[in-house]
């Protein structure tokens, strides 16, 4: 009988702790990883976040899952697979179980905390005047969209106060193109009642530099959209390596 992938994912972690119970180990000790989680835990109550390593946070939300394993070894090649925490939860649940030892199960608790991370971002500035909250703007754009495959076409809608109306991804595309027509764009600020709009997508290459494309794009959009009353806030570029705006760069 063939096995599960759940089941291979226990069955790593089995092999990795000698399939020893949480509650004894060999000479009836307990496992190495159960006191070390619980200076993980401590070190957290008693500094916060930023006192665990990517790959610490990493290894107590996989714990999550296999609560009777040893997490370390997973988190560490997800980081060394991925390059960065936030590129961990921003991977494709495809490619994280490409890594060894994590099943559905881990692969879907990492999403969720993604999921989580956006919602969370994404509540910052709903309802709020975009251009006074531009950091947590920025922030939501990024954990959105900085570490898709694929480039996206996004489009916050704003109203007469700037303040965030709906957010929207207009297009999907490939690595490196996105089909963006703006009399489409334009058609849904009207139909929403915007006044405003700031653009936003992604370059999944990492490098956020405006190619020649991105900018006649943008002022195609900005011809279409300023005889209704509809503004072009921005247009931002997102990657992994960081952003870029046009308007901050003086192209729009």
């Amino acid at each position: 009988m063939m096995q599960s992938q759940d089941e291979d994912e226990r069955g790593f972690f089995a092999e990795q702790t000698g399939a020893i119970d949480t509650k004894k180990g060999a000479g009836g000790s307990k496992p190495h990883y159960v006191g070390h989680r619980e200076r993980l835990r401590e070190r957290l109550r008693a500094s916060g976040p930023n006192a665990l390593a990517e790959y610490e946070l990493l290894e107590m939300l996989l714990y999550r899952v296999n609560s009777r394993s040893d997490t370390k070894p997973v988190a560490k090649a997800l980081i060394d697979r991925f390059g960065s925490f936030a590129e961990v939860l921003g991977a494709p649940i495809h490619l994280l179980q490409e890594t060894k030892g994590v099943g559905p199960s881990a692969a879907l608790e990492l999403k969720l905390v993604a999921a989580a991370a956006e919602r969370m971002l994404k509540s910052r500035i709903r309802g709020r005047q975009i251009l006074a909250s531009w950091a947590e703007v920025i922030d939501y754009c990024r954990m959105a969209m900085a570490f898709e495959a694929r480039e996206q076409f996004r489009i916050l809608f704003l109203d007469k106060k700037n303040a965030l109306i709906a957010d929207e991804v207009q297009q999907t595309g490939t690595v490196d193109h996105t089909p963006v027509y703006p009399r489409e764009v334009v058609r849904r600020a009207l139909e929403l009642s915007s006044t405003a709009i700031i653009l936003v997508h992604n370059h999944p290459s990492g490098d956020p530099t405006p190619s020649r494309a991105d900018i006649e794009m943008t002022k195609l959009i900005v011809d279409s959209a300023k005889p209704l009353g509809i503004t072009v806030q921005d247009h931002i570029i997102v990657g992994k390596n960081g952003h870029a705006s046009l308007k901050g760069l003086q192209l729009i």
